[in-house]
């Protein structure tokens, strides 16, 4: 059992047009918010809390959370005071919360409908600072990919070029101890600014290949498919 921070704070940029009044995890997608699709994948998965992290229009997710049936799994919320980015998202919730053993990151408007074990299997192992997911994909050019050590280690970020390549599917696992490391500064992105730091204080980061269904709500496009991703994997 383990604690998930969800990342549901983001603007949603290039689909707000389409939903100008609702936070972008929170779309109606299969007849239920995005947001709670990714909170049963995460309690099938083994966590026992999520502490969702909100920003943009957190009032409707919060009174969505407020009148959702009970169902076992331990859920707060904390709000940033203004955009902190993805890795201040987390600096800001993890020091509202008591974190005492590994726990994952995620982002609330992405899902990778994979096996998590192996990486939190990972942490079993003292050696091991954290563990990500990576997703093959056959063209990285919107994502960017993962630069990886043979021996699955974490490198670096690639920027975004066409061809086949490992992306970052935004989901992380952590020991408390790499918290330290994340910065002051704000807005504080994961991907920018987090992981190069970590790998600069010689942080151990495993990387989990996950050849598992993908999807990112971010585009017009991507939401179109959400829909029939949910009822073929989720629902």
């Amino acid at each position: 059992m383990f604690t998930v921070i969800l990342l549901a704070g983001g603007f949603g940029t290039r689909i707000r047009e389409i939903h100008p009044d609702v936070p972008k995890p929170m779309i109606s997608v299969a007849g239920r918010p995005f947001l709670e699709w990714a909170l049963r994948y995460w309690k099938r998965e083994g966590a026992a809390r999520v502490i969702v992290s909100l920003g943009h229009l957190a009032h409707v997710a919060e009174a969505y959370l407020q009148a959702r049936p009970p169902d076992g799994l331990e859920i707060l919320t904390v709000t940033e005071p203004h955009a902190m980015g993805t890795g201040g998202a987390v600096r800001f919730a993890a020091a509202r919360t008591a974190l005492s053993d590994p726990f994952a990151v995620a982002n609330a408007d992405s899902l990778i409908v994979a096996d998590t074990r192996p990486a939190q299997d990972c942490l079993l192992d003292p050696a091991v600072d954290g563990a990500l997911l990576g997703v093959p994909v056959p063209d990285a050019s919107r994502y960017g990919s993962l630069a990886v050590s043979p021996d699955n280690r974490l490198l670096g970020f690639r920027e975004k070029q066409p061809g086949a390549g490992l992306i970052n599917a935004g989901v992380y696992f952590f020991r408390p101890r790499l918290l330290p490391v994340f910065a002051e500064k704000t807005p504080l992105s994961m991907e920018v600014d987090v992981f190069p730091a970590l790998l600069a204080a010689g942080a151990r980061l495993r990387v989990l290949p996950a050849d598992a269904p993908f999807l990112d709500i971010g585009t017009p496009e991507s939401l179109r498919e959400a829909e029939e991703f949910v009822r073929r994997n989720l629902a």
